[in-house]
């Protein structure tokens, strides 16, 4: 076994604080991670010695152990044997050590992955070296698990207009801590608006060792609405009138997402694309369904697409009318 050089693994020098451990720590073990280059072994490999090093380098007692032996940890190794097969106790306080002195008042308080993270990562072949095991103990990490939260998860839900108008409900297929599906129902609350991230909490991965579960997240996607466009909490949709309604006045009927019908009064002499506003007829604000936006209807003329005999006849005298008009004295 060689002799790791920690210091040169994180790329810090010997008298490196705490912060400049921590920080060359993070860095690299955000380059190197096993999430970020699947199936690279090189990375894999790099991965185990960053965090071995932080392991020694970021634990009082062990960096302290690491310093003071250095390149002579083997020299010490079997020194501390011979004194063993003499049945004698091996002081460590009688070793020569080459000492380093960390750098005065530091602490270490950060910890590294836990074994049990590591094993996940890279199953049970170990992820310390020998070099890692023969100097500091083939248990040193050995402590029981501690509580860890669940992972959150997300699963993508696709809705209507009309479910988003309203609120609805979904049944998914999730599994359990034993890898047994279980079935959800989940509450889409109204308003949810596209790519919406609606949090069900305590949904999630179950946790670890007493650990509490962690959430779901479920991403909405709205499908677009032949009639209805979406901006903000406000709804537009273009709806046709009888000539005769926009010249005379009257009601026109429109019909809302989730299927209500409304009354809207049309004054005579409304022009084509007149626009009104239906307050509070909008999308609901998502967590506060007492408060909507507004419903825009942009009213355009419908003409009828064959005359009968008699609206022609009436057309013709209008015409002639409205030319009457144009000019009075017939000119």
């Amino acid at each position: 076994m060689e002799y790791r050089d920690y210091y040169a693994i994180l790329g810090v020098p010997r008298t490196a604080s705490e912060k400049e451990i921590r920080s060359a720590y993070r860095r690299l073990a955000r380059q190197y991670h096993p999430d970020v280059n699947p199936g690279n072994k090189e990375a894999e490999e790099r991965f185990k010695e960053i965090n071995e090093a932080y392991e020694v380098l970021s634990d009082p007692e062990r960096r302290r152990k690491y310093d003071q032996l250095g390149a002579r940890w083997r020299e010490y190794e079997q020194w501390e044997r011979a004194r063993q097969a003499a049945g004698e106790p091996a002081r460590p306080e009688e070793f020569q050590w080459f000492v380093e002195e960390a750098p005065a008042g530091t602490e270490y308080t950060y910890r590294t992955l836990t074994d049990e993270d590591l094993r996940d990562l890279f199953g049970e072949a170990g992820a310390f070296s020998d070099f890692f095991e023969t100097f500091f103990g083939r248990g040193a990490r050995r402590e029981a698990p501690r509580p860890r939260r669940g992972a959150d998860l997300e699963a993508p839900v696709e809705v209507t207009l009309e479910e988003a108008y309203r609120g609805t409900t979904r049944q998914l297929s999730l599994e359990d801590a034993t890898g047994a599906p279980r079935r959800l129902e989940v509450t889409i609350p109204p308003g949810v608006d596209d790519g919406a991230r609606v949090r069900i909490a305590g949904q999630g991965a179950p946790g670890r060792a007493g650990g509490a579960p962690g959430d779901l997240y479920l991403v909405v996607h709205v499908r677009p609405d032949p009639r209805f466009e979406r901006r903000g909490d406000d709804l537009y949709v273009r709806e046709r009138a009888p000539l005769s309604t926009l010249l005379l006045g009257g009601e026109l009927r429109v019909r809302t997402p989730d299927r209500r019908t409304l009354a809207l009064k049309i004054p005579p002499g409304t022009a084509d694309g007149q626009v009104f506003r239906l307050r509070g007829q909008g999308m609901p604000r998502l967590g506060q369904p007492d408060r909507r936006g507004d419903l825009h209807v942009e009213v355009h003329v419908r003409l009828p697409e064959r005359l009968t005999p008699r609206q022609r006849e009436l057309l013709e005298e209008f015409a002639r009318l409205e030319e009457g008009v144009a000019s009075p004295t017939g000119a």
